[in-house]
């Protein structure tokens, strides 16, 4: 058995988070395996909430798609499962297309998991891992808390036991403030005993899985003492035994108007299952292989979609629990997925009797704990801009939908790059108090020394930022203290020039060049080199006056002895 894991594992590539291991790592992760179960069972019950499916799909989310990323994924931690923020993200959709818990609403949203796995299996592919680098991590904290936010206001009428319930999150607050009056109280107490216990604990008793015993309590008082009859609601019938396999059923106009809900999954799953392996990876000194991780969450989705569940993640959250747990490789979690098959072959009629509202409690504090203040005041004490940035995208989940707010968290993180880009740091060389050079903010008004300007340019030129060099160039030259002979330009930043940027460069230097300016490139390197000679910079500017070090280009503008003026242009 072990020669044939060994063989699948190094011929075939399975098996990753799994081998190698020992007998004594097999049983500390089997141990940790049922820990995981006894504090992640409740959780995925909850996400089922979220997603608007039936209860039973949470656990069917921890037992196929558990097993088939063990099998093809690589990472040794990362825990697949339902997830808050993905559930959220197809939930805010397909409530619009079908009743929620209804047979054609399950049907959409395993849909929406076979059509994330193809785009994740595309990914894996064209090996598209990189693309978890573009969802920044400031926005990506914004993006949680505004989910944090919308699925709290969600569960506020189940925790009160305020009928009805609203598409929107502020028509959903609205809703429950409008019609306080009605609040059942005695569901409005239990949900506030489960809350206060469960973050209690979490602070001061971690270990203890207060929302597994907030579960079981929960329905065996509910079936002694009839929650039901006394107006508290509790789940009902819940189906039983292993999920049947079948394809999703949907027409050709509901599969396209899922696609964009399925790319949505696919942007968050991205960023956060390579942000949670990459953690743990490191904090164990192990590889990350990202788009391996990729195939495996696209098998996991694949599993979901066909047992009859919906959209799995690699959970930052859960992944966590499973570390405070123990797990050590994937033989953890394939323990966990034994466990919830007992589970639903031999418990799961007793969900029947779960009231709504402990299970809305629990999912409050889920998303409590989605709410990383911690990061966001340490994000506001080092960048204000970022944290504006933060916020700004957590009030568009709440305000717009989690389905836009991906997008909008998507175009912030490229904007910001973008604008980085666009306005970088520009520096120039100038006597500093001991009449040694340093570079300074490029202002206008100072010189390196008379008639000699020494400039930086912080980034790559681009289309978009061209201008910004040309027009800096000139008003630096217009207002220097002294007529410009020479300007050089420090390029060791620059490791690209795009067509556009070159033309404008181009005809910057031929117009320093007419008006008598000697125009002196330093710290080129290859790369930029390459570059200026296929745009055609080179012969304007002259093979002469390209140099690879910045002694070489002053000792060129006619500074006899530069190391002596200069201090750091870096």
């Amino acid at each position: 058995m072990r020669d044939l894991l060994g063989y699948l594992n190094a011929r075939v590539g399975v098996l990753k988070g799994v081998l190698p291991l020992s007998h004594a790592g097999a049983a500390r992760d089997a141990l940790a395996g049922v820990q995981l179960a006894s504090m992640d069972i409740p959780q995925v019950l909850g996400y089922a909430r979220i997603a608007g499916m039936p209860a039973v799909t949470g656990l069917y989310t921890v037992f196929l798609p558990l097993v088939a990323f063990a099998f093809f994924g690589a990472s040794r931690h990362l825990v697949v499962a339902a997830d808050s923020a993905t559930a959220t993200i197809f939930a805010s959709r397909l409530s619009t297309m079908a009743p929620a818990s209804s047979a054609e609403y399950a049907s959409l949203a395993a849909m929406v998991a076979l059509l994330t796995a193809a785009l994740l299996f595309v990914a894996r592919i064209f090996k598209l891992g990189f693309l978890a680098d573009f969802l920044s991590r400031t926005v990506l904290v914004g993006f949680l808390a505004g989910v944090g936010v919308q699925v709290g206001i969600a569960m506020l009428g189940d925790m009160s036991g305020v009928p009805g319930h609203a598409a929107r999150s502020v028509d959903q607050l609205a809703l429950v403030v409008r019609e306080s009056t009605q609040i059942h109280w005695p569901t409005l107490a239990i949900s506030l005993l489960v809350v206060v216990s469960i973050l209690a604990c979490k602070r001061f008793l971690p270990r203890v899985p207060v929302p597994l015993i907030a579960v079981v309590a929960g329905i065996a008082a509910s079936d002694v003492y009839g929650f039901a009859a006394h107006g508290i609601a509790v789940l009902g019938p819940v189906a039983g035994g292993l999920p049947g396999l079948s394809m999703p059923s949907v027409t050709w106009q509901q599969m396209l108007d899922l696609f964009p809900v399925a790319a949505s999954c696919f942007v968050m799953i991205v960023a956060q299952s390579a942000a949670a392996s990459r953690v743990f990876a490191e904090r164990y000194h192990e590889a990350v292989d990202v788009n391996a991780d990729l195939l495996g969450i696209a098998a996991a989705n694949a599993a979901a979609a066909l047992s009859g569940a919906f959209v799995v993640n690699g959970s930052p959250t859960q992944t966590a629990m499973a570390d405070r747990a123990g797990t050590r490789s994937q033989v953890a979690q394939l323990v966990f997925a034994a466990v919830v098959v007992l589970v639903l072959l031999f418990f799961s009629r007793f969900l029947q009797y779960l009231p709504h509202c402990i299970l809305a409690s629990i999912v409050l504090t889920i998303a409590i704990g989605l709410i990383d203040l911690k990061t966001l005041f340490a994000i506001r004490r080092e960048s204000p801009g970022e944290f504006a940035l933060a916020v700004f995208t957590a009030a568009a989940v709440v305000l717009i939908g989690v389905e836009h707010g991906i997008l909008v968290a998507v175009a912030l993180s490229l904007l910001r790059h973008v604008r980085h880009s666009y306005r970088p740091h520009t520096m120039i060389l100038a006597p500093g108090q001991d009449g040694v050079w340093v570079p300074v903010p490029a202002v206008p008004g100072i010189e390196t020394a008379p008639g000699l300007i020494v400039y930086r340019f912080g980034a790559d030129l681009f289309y978009a930022n061209d201008h910004f060099f040309v027009d800096d160039t000139r008003r630096l030259i217009a207002d220097a203290p002294s007529p410009v002979r020479w300007f050089v330009i420090d390029a060791s930043a620059i490791t690209d020039v795009d067509y556009s940027a070159a033309r404008s460069v181009g005809e910057l230097c031929e117009s320093l060049k007419h008006g008598g300016i000697g125009v002196i490139f330093a710290r080129v390197n290859r790369y930029l080199r390459s570059d200026m000679d296929r745009h055609g910079i080179t012969p304007i500017v002259g093979a002469s006056c390209i140099f690879g070090t910045l002694h070489e280009a002053l000792r060129s503008a006619g500074v006899e002895k530069p190391h002596k003026h200069v201090k750091d242009a870096s």
